[in-house]
């Protein structure tokens, strides 16, 4: 069904395109409307929005802006800290948000729910919650929604017998969209029989109230409606006959019962609303052909027009305030097959509202008022006729019928203030359910080409034409990459290539993975072990992102650090300030930069950190670090995958570590040594975890990076915001959970990010937001962040989780082995020498 349904909505958009560029030509504001249906939004626009945790709230058009306006004033009262997003479907409904809704942080059009595009917008944006207004159900988009674990609740829901039968052909559509749905806040108990018909479980549906009982912004003051009078030159009437939303159709109805108010009321003037902007020049027309004057609201805002008999409302959003100067209201849509339209607006003013027999969209409201006789309803143009000059004659009635409607309003008042409370509840239950407290809320914090393409080729499954495609076009590349590195490769193991060669003992650490192995903390306690066993070590780092360039870089000479993160990289510096007394250089030649620690440091022994795959160099020991957590990446070959080289080439390692083995799956390292043992059966494996030292807090980072800190234990049962920019962010985040921590929500930078001052800020309050009690980064993001971040005081303490690595099954036989190797490797030097 979903497939039927996306072939359906591609051809339906390809056949209407057409329409579309008519539009585009009559229509103001049409082309914005398709640019940002499409996802293209102007800049800035999301800025306030995007990635912040918002409350995103979808109204189709201008009735059901009208309700949200009153639910977005709520919604800013109980969530005061969190930023709201308002879409919308029409032009109409776009400029009518922008004039009353003045809570709204951002307002967009609402994408296409086409494949791809409705969740990638709902990818981008990633709100705290989606509140779909009235019946506003998109299969893609919903999804998305479940996919992402964004909770969705309907809020002033209403199901009309129309919508009922139609929804019921979506079958397998239809009960995902209503399984995404954790709450149903509905208009009336026959909305509500209508939900639970349509499959929503009973304990999910309330009634909370129609909330276009709640809405303000068509308050107008005895001034106010004086000025209007004046502006519509509809002083000194004899009373005035309003009829709004009308169809095709109506107007001549309505005329018909002007013509009639006017035999005992010569003055009486009439106001037209055309439903649709599009057709004020066909109902001018027949106002004419009627005998009647016309004007135009826009003609006598310019001061083109004169007062006329008829006076056509062709603004949009001005209807629910121009109901104040009526005398008598008919709502149109009603004497037409349409469904009417809402009846609350007039009933605001207090007005005596007329209505047609077609009013099953609205059936709970009209029954209301009809109940209480503050609604008459006709079933002819002649009904209408009588109906309306009855009105106009009877003073006292027409009064009777305004005292009841507003009594029907102030009584009914509140479903705003409840659907607020309930989205309080509905999230913290969501929130504190079990499978959610240890499911991360990640949030990707920039998105581009870049982080696409990392999302894409780490998925081991895709769904869509145009990706599929892409990883075909990948898969090609990665075939024509094995071969040239399983030539190269070869090339260095029969003689081709030359290997140099260091006067001192080398041992390379690596990986066959593409980042996130935890290389930087096993290189520091490699360096501790051999440093501690009497040897002089030093570390050769290739400089990744340095912004220094030479053949040879001092970021530390075992005793002064010579360059901070921007110079040296992040890794290369992180390492220099974890040991103080170990040198460590950059350079993309190893040979030379470990030539260099041999004549200027005395070198024994050189670490070649991220050297797997640096064969120019010879090396005495290759270790080899395997991920436990993300095992062997996705199984391919860059660039389809996250593979720097085929798994089979873990041939060459001597021993192979097994990193963060405490968060690994059931059965993953099983899986990895017998993996190891088929290409490998004399690799020495060993376990290793990722053990959390201490928190230390950002400034006192930056001046003692191995200070004590703060004990781990501090972190259990609080609220936390974690912010990384690493290879392996859900390691992290796992890491945090394991202590006790509540992650409300993580955000995740592009690997190796350099964070800006505006951007940090951003953090901080999206932070205060979501009132957590610390921020929590990696070594890895504090090397990245900028030193003003630190000296300044925040509202949140920003905490540095400090890790070091403790070797498991394996280590004592390790540990012999780097013994034996350095042994035997200085006997010979000795005996050379």
């Amino acid at each position: 069904m979903q497939i039927l349904y996306n072939v359906a909505g591609l051809l339906i958009v390809l056949l209407i395109i057409p329409m579309f560029l008519i539009r585009a030509v009559r229509e103001r504001g049409f082309v914005e409307r398709i640019r940002q249906s499409f996802g293209f939004f102007p800049e800035h626009a999301l800025d306030k929005v995007e990635k912040t945790d918002c409350i995103w709230v979808h109204a189709a058009s201008v009735g059901e802006i009208v309700a949200t306006s009153p639910l977005i004033r709520e919604f800013r009262k109980e969530f005061p800290k969190r930023p709201i997003l308002v879409s919308v479907v029409t032009t109409s409904g776009y400029e009518m948000a922008n004039r009353i809704i003045k809570d709204a942080d951002a307002i967009i059009y609402f994408p296409l729910d086409l494949p791809w595009l409705a969740g990638h917008v709902l990818k981008r944006i990633r709100p705290r919650v989606f509140l779909p207004v009235e019946t506003e159900l998109w299969p893609n988009f919903l999804k998305t929604a479940r996919k992402l674990h964004i909770p969705v609740m309907m809020v002033n829901g209403r199901i009309s017998d129309k919508s009922v039968r139609q929804y019921k052909y979506l079958r397998s559509l239809l009960r995902d969209m209503i399984g995404t749905v954790k709450v149903f806040a509905m208009q009336s108990p026959i909305d509500a029989a209508y939900i639970k018909r349509l499959g929503a479980p009973e304990e999910l549906v309330t009634v909370t109230g129609n909330t276009k009982f709640d809405q303000t912004y068509t308050d107008v003051s005895a001034e106010e409606k004086e000025t209007l009078i004046e502006a519509m030159q509809l002083a000194g009437s004899d009373g005035i006959f309003l009829a709004g939303s009308t169809h095709r159709g109506e107007e001549a109805f309505v005329l018909q019962a002007f013509r009639a108010v006017r035999e005992t009321h010569k003055k009486a003037r009439l106001v037209i609303a055309p439903r649709e902007l599009l057709r004020v020049a066909e109902v001018s027309h027949i106002c004419r052909n009627a005998g009647f004057s016309v004007a135009r609201r826009t003609e006598l805002q310019k001061g083109e027009g004169k007062a006329s008999d008829v006076v056509i409302l062709d603004t949009i959003g001005e209807l629910g305030r121009i109901y104040s100067i009526a005398d008598v209201v008919y709502v149109g849509g009603s004497l037409v097959p349409h469904g009417g339209h809402n009846i609350l607006e007039p009933a605001a003013h207090g007005k005596a509202i007329v209505v047609g027999h077609n009013m099953f969209n609205f059936k709970d409201t009209h029954a209301l008022f009809m109940k209480r006789d503050a609604c008459i309803t006709v079933h002819d143009a002649a009904e209408l006729s009588r109906e309306v000059a009855h009105l106009f004659d009877d003073p006292s009635h027409r009064r009777r019928m305004e005292k009841e409607s507003l009594a029907i309003v102030r009584e009914n008042k509140g479903a705003s203030r409840k659907s607020a409370i309930l989205l309080r509840e509905m999230l913290d239950a969501y929130e504190s359910q079990a499978e959610n407290l240890h499911r991360v809320r990640a949030t990707q914090k920039l998105t581009n080409f870049q982080t696409y393409f990392i999302d894409l080729v780490h998925s081991k499954n895709v769904d869509g034409f145009f990706k599929n495609v892409l990883l075909l076009v990948l898969y090609a590349f990665s075939i024509l990459y094995r071969l040239l590195l399983n030539a190269r490769l070869a090339g260095y193991r029969h003689g081709l290539f030359a290997r140099k060669h260091l006067d001192c003992f080398v041992i390379s650490l690596g990986n066959v993975t593409v980042g996130g192995t935890g290389k930087t903390p096993t290189a520091q306690r490699l360096a501790r072990d051999i440093r501690s066993m009497g040897y002089r070590v030093v570390i050769l780092n290739r400089g990744y992102r340095a912004k220094w360039r030479g053949e040879v870089g001092i970021v530390s000479d075992g005793g002064k650090l010579h360059m901070d993160a921007a110079e040296a990289g992040d890794e290369a510096y992180m390492l220099a300030k974890h040991l103080p007394d170990v040198p460590v250089l950059i350079g993309t030649e190893r040979a030379k930069t470990g030539r260099y620690a041999i004549e200027h440091f005395g070198a024994q022994v050189a670490i070649l950190d991220d050297g797997y795959q640096h064969w120019q160099l010879a090396r005495d020991l290759d270790i080899l670090l395997i991920d436990a957590v993300n095992v062997f990446g996705n199984g391919h070959i860059l660039p389809r995958g996250t593979l720097r080289e085929p798994i089979s080439h873990i041939d060459r390692a001597d021993v192979c570590l097994l990193t963060k083995v405490d968060q690994a799956e059931d059965g993953a390292c099983a899986y990895i040594k017998e993996t190891v043992k088929r290409y490998n059966a004399r690799a020495q494996i060993v376990e290793s975890v990722h053990h959390p030292r201490c928190f230390v807090p950002l400034a006192e980072w930056y001046t003692n990076i191995a200070g004590e800190g703060i004990d781990v234990s501090h972190i259990k049962g609080k609220r936390i915001m974690a912010v990384s920019a690493i290879g392996n962010p859900a390691s992290f985040e796992q890491t945090l959970a394991s202590l006790g921590a509540v992650i409300v929500e993580s955000l995740r930078y592009p690997d190796h990010h350099d964070y800006t001052m505006s951007e940090m800020t951003g953090v901080f309050g999206q932070a205060e937001r979501r009132d957590v009690e610390a921020i929590v980064i990696t070594e890895k993001d504090a090397v990245k962040i900028p030193a003003d971040v630190a000296r300044q005081k925040w509202s949140v303490p920003v905490y540095v989780i400090s890790v070091e690595v403790a070797f498991g099954e394996g280590a004592q036989a390790w540990d012999a082995l780097l013994e034996k190797n350095l042994t035997a490797w200085s006997a010979q030097k000795s005996a050379k020498e």
